[in-house]
């Protein structure tokens, strides 16, 4: 995640730490983490996503947003703020009363996985957005193979992940009825090793 400040801060001490700082800061109930910087391929995959998922929405009948990974998101339930490489906001982008740039409501979530970072992604970072009632899918992404993760809430309730592997593929993210090519999403990254297994189309 980051390098953890031990002192326990209040919620706005923390929102006057990260709005003095140049680097992003995370909150965990209390504990200030200071989130480190990213690879030269998680930038540009970042970057790349969600300027995929702009264009997907444009000129469409579709009143949803696409934000980058430079807006958190508070999780009353958690007591956090977190920061995620990209989001989609569909309707109203509603905010904490305390903070108008922190969103409450996203529908579809992004992360680029990192070595230091995967298994918060997919674990307990995760179990903080279930707890958002907006939220609907996310979307976890190797920076290092072209691997794609896209887990979606069914109406039941009912978590399905679909794995997609290979640049000749495309991911398909449910909330937005868009498909996305892996060769968009991994364009121009550098070092790219292909994966050494294959699973069936």
């Amino acid at each position: 995640m980051g390098e953890k400040s031990l002192d326990w801060t209040s919620v706005q001490e923390y929102l006057a730490i990260d709005e003095a700082s140049s680097n992003r800061n995370e909150y965990d109930n209390g504990v200030v983490v200071a989130m480190t910087g990213g690879t030269l391929n998680h930038g540009i995959i970042g970057s790349n996503i969600n300027t995929a998922i702009h264009n997907s929405l444009s000129g469409r009948q579709m009143d949803c947003t696409a934000i980058n990974g430079d807006v958190r998101i508070f999780i009353e339930q958690a007591n956090s703020f977190v920061y995620p490489d990209g989001m989609v906001v569909c309707g109203t982008i509603e905010t904490f009363e305390s903070d108008p740039h922190s969103v409450v409501n996203p529908l579809l979530v992004v992360e680029v996985l990192s070595k230091s970072t995967e298994s918060y992604d997919r674990g307990d970072k995760f179990h903080k957005y279930c707890s958002l009632a907006s939220f609907q899918e996310y979307v976890l992404i190797s920076q290092y193979k072209p691997i794609v993760d896209t887990l979606y809430r069914s109406e039941k309730g009912v978590w399905q992940m679909i794995t997609t592997i290979g640049l000749e593929k495309s991911i398909y993210l449910n909330t937005i009825g868009a498909f996305i090519k892996m060769e968009d999403i991994y364009h121009k990254t550098i070092g790219l090793t292909s994966p050494t297994f294959r699973l069936d189309s």
